[in-house]
């Protein structure tokens, strides 16, 4: 009895499991899903080929002080750096008075406490200090930025799927919306106080274009900085900002290839020195084990059979 109340209730179940997998495969096939603005107007990154790129990779020092002063001119303005210290630029090639120069002239100062009042202030930065964010707190950064909060840099070429290229796409992506879209999606267009660039996630966003024209950066090394120049260069300088340790990392990855390369090679070596005199001892066993057979033997001539 009780096998036939489990069997109707494993029966209803996979009815009820049946029924459900029908309504969903009907709605499938009679309301299909219909495409999105996003879905047929956002571009994949454009390729972008940096000096760190790959297993040999490293950093070109020129370009990544290139691509400091186009933060330090553009960017810094909105975006901080709060896990990159200004001491950390000795590895780009700046000297210990350089990089004291920078921290003292940085044009936002670091939050400090007053020592006689005990209140909130401001001080000059250090080396040992962090890139103070350009906003006391996020609500302040909102209520600059049309209720946008700008993120912080550090990170974003971990942050953001794509990475460099992602962060090179979206600086020189800025364009007019396509007038297709606006007929076929209506409720796309974009609105007042945000900018359409087809490599953001949904096709608007509120921060304006910081990269409009050639010169905009005066680099000192004589490299003309076009708008493409300066996409790339501060791409790679983010590169470095989120991973500073790409080279040694890319070093000490080879060194450890290497070295089990040629353990394996000596292990096997090893292998072959030590065994090679050696050969396979196979224990007959069954009918082959010599017990067996003297048992089969004595059992043939006590039944009078012949071996």
């Amino acid at each position: 009895m009780i096998r036939w109340i489990l069997g109707f209730v494993g029966a209803a179940f996979a009815f009820a499991l049946l029924i459900s997998l029908w309504g969903t495969a009907s709605d499938y096939f009679s309301s299909p899903h219909e495409p999105t603005a996003e879905e047929e107007f956002h571009k994949h990154p454009k390729a972008l080929h940096l000096a760190s790129d790959g297993p040999f990779g490293k950093f070109d020092e020129q370009q990544l002080q290139r691509g400091f002063q186009v933060y330090k001119e553009v960017c810094a303005a909105c975006h901080g750096l709060n896990l990159v210290a200004f001491r950390d630029l000795h590895a780009l090639g700046y000297t210990e008075a350089e990089v004291k120069a920078i921290a003292d002239q940085w044009q936002i100062e670091v939050p400090s406490i007053n020592p006689e009042t005990g209140e909130a202030a401001t001080r000059k930065a250090t080396p040992p200090d962090k890139f103070p964010s350009p906003y006391a707190n996020e609500t302040a950064a909102r209520a600059a930025n049309n209720n946008a909060l700008p993120p912080d840099l550090s990170l974003i070429t971990k942050a953001r799927e794509g990475g460099a290229a992602y962060i090179y796409s979206l600086l020189t992506g800025y364009a007019r919306q396509p007038a297709e879209l606006v007929e076929k999606f209506p409720a796309a267009k974009t609105p007042p106080g945000l900018h359409y660039n087809p490599y953001f996630a949904n096709l608007n966003l509120a921060m304006p274009p910081p990269l409009t024209a050639e010169g905009q950066v005066s680099y000192a090394d004589g490299t003309k900085p076009s708008v493409q120049q300066m996409a790339t260069d501060v791409s790679a300088f983010l590169v470095w900002a989120a991973e500073p340790n790409l080279a040694r990392r890319h070093a000490s990855g080879l060194a450890v290839v290497i070295f089990l390369l040629f353990g394996a090679i000596f292990g096997y070596l090893a292998y072959r020195n030590i065994w090679q005199t050696e050969k396979r001892k196979v224990r007959p066993i069954g009918p082959l084990d010599p017990d067996n057979t003297a048992k089969r033997r004595q059992a043939s001539e006590d039944a009078g059979m012949p071996n």
